[in-house]
């Protein structure tokens, strides 16, 4: 091939490509990497790639050089280079040999992708969808982000209802964090993890001599959370006769130890959660009323996960981050046949369950993209066992579904409104509307 035609190739080629020699000077230099650089062909050529190509890992860990020395080509590397305006752009990168006419080594290729876009399209789903630690694009979870402040401001008692699994405590944390008690403790009990007689010393705690064993005085969780939160978990088991010593600390803010005969002010804010009809409850005799209604002042009712399937694939990519995070690994997502496997669960575990799930595939996938044969067999069905597994996508079929469900996301922030839409991901209307010809979005307004 003649070399003006190598060089329309590589200027055709939206990526930035650029070839090294043997002893690290750049050879070839595309527009692509003139336009993501910001230096011409002219200044690239002929210079040491590091100083050009401006990498943070060009000193401590050159990808082209581990894969000029091993001979094993690297995809899809994200990494930060330096612009020649001293920007900081996320970049991934590509690299492999060169090889001349008798097949040895005579250089390496490098090509790398901007990724600007999608890191400003990540971190926007990420301001506009979550809140303290929870993720969710629900309307009603939405709704709960957006009185979360006032609740949190007051000093009212909160009771959460939602089944097992689904983000109570979660919600209990953020009240304690935006509240003005956020430099105190928080401290938690699960109410359903003792019998009575033990709970109540564990929440009020115990002087000396109040029963055989007890030597010295312990404090309770009460003490612990003093001028903090207190978060009672699953509140609907704790027996009646307990209920009459709650319902006393709610009414007049002081309770007493075991063997104690004065009261100690209770200096805490107490948050209930429950996974029970707590009203049912009333109805059948198994709860107080009257402290059913000291502890509903305020009531946050979550969905369960199976009512919130929207926030499935951004609950699995916020976990997947979180383990890579953690275990050092470097997974790139879910493939359509797996991800369509979760969406498909009915989850009676909710979000727990699909954190636990996204963390069981962490050990069984080896390779970069969690696959369907990944997931628990709770999750897959035993019907998919054996069977082949669904090819992992490509960078552009990766690429493109992001940025599919980017669109959706801020169509439905915006109710359909192509024109806000558009603003709010800072492109023009046209180029919204070629995007979604392109990638298959439709909207009507009101609905997808």
């Amino acid at each position: 091939m003649k070399p003006e035609a190598f060089e329309m190739i590589l200027d055709s080629i939206a990526d930035g490509v650029f070839t090294v020699s043997p002893e690290w000077r750049i050879t070839s230099w595309n527009k692509a990497a003139e336009r993501i650089t910001g230096f011409s062909a002219e200044e690239a050529i002929g210079s040491f790639c590091h100083d050009v190509f401006r990498a943070n890992v060009c000193q401590g860990g050159c990808v082209l050089r581990q894969t000029m020395e091993t001979g094993e080509n690297l995809l899809n590397r994200p990494i930060n280079i330096l612009t020649r305006e001293g920007y900081e752009k996320p970049v991934s990168i590509s690299t492999a040999v060169l090889l001349d006419e008798e097949g040895q080594p005579a250089g390496g290729v490098e090509t790398f992708r901007d990724l600007t876009e999608i890191e400003h399209l990540r971190r926007r789903l990420e301001r506009d969808y979550s809140f303290e630690d929870i993720v969710s694009k629900n309307s009603r979870i939405r709704e709960l982000f957006e009185i979360m402040p006032r609740v949190a401001e007051s000093e009212s008692t909160v009771l959460i209802q939602g089944e097992s699994g689904s983000g109570k405590e979660l919600f209990a944390r953020a009240l304690h964090n935006l509240s003005a008690r956020k430099g105190k403790p928080f401290v938690g009990v699960s109410c359903a993890a003792l019998p009575g007689e033990l709970l109540e010393s564990e929440l009020f705690g115990y002087q000396a001599g109040a029963f055989t064993g007890a030597r010295t005085d312990k404090p309770g969780r009460f003490a612990a959370a003093a001028g903090g939160t207190l978060f009672l978990d699953e509140i609907g088991e704790i027996p009646q006769a307990l209920q009459v010593k709650l319902l006393r600390v709610l009414q007049e803010r002081v309770y007493e130890p075991l063997g104690a005969n004065v009261p100690v002010p209770a200096e805490v804010r107490i948050v209930a959660a429950t996974n029970r009809d707590l009203k049912a409850e009333v109805d059948a005799g198994r709860f107080r009323g009257d402290l059913y209604y000291r502890l509903n002042v305020v009531r946050l009712e979550l969905p369960p996960l199976r009512r919130r399937r929207e926030d499935i694939p951004l609950l699995a990519g916020h976990f997947i981050a979180r383990f890579n995070a953690e275990k050092g690994r470097e997974i790139e997502g879910l493939t359509p046949a797996a991800l369509s496997a979760l969406s498909a669960h009915d989850y009676p575990g909710n979000v727990r369950e699909l954190e636990n799930a996204i963390e069981h595939a962490f050990v069984m996938c080896r390779g970069t993209w969690i696959d369907v044969q990944h997931l628990p067999p709770e999750i897959v069905g035993d019907e998919t066992s054996g069977q082949p597994s669904a090819p992992a996508p490509t960078d552009d079929t990766a690429f493109d579904a992001a940025e599919a469900a980017v669109i959706r996301a801020a169509l439905a922030q915006h109710d359909g409104h192509r024109v806000h839409t558009a603003r709010s991901l800072g492109i023009h209307k046209t180029t919204l509307l070629r995007k979604m010809k392109k990638l298959g979005v439709t909207w009507k307004r009101g609905r997808m």
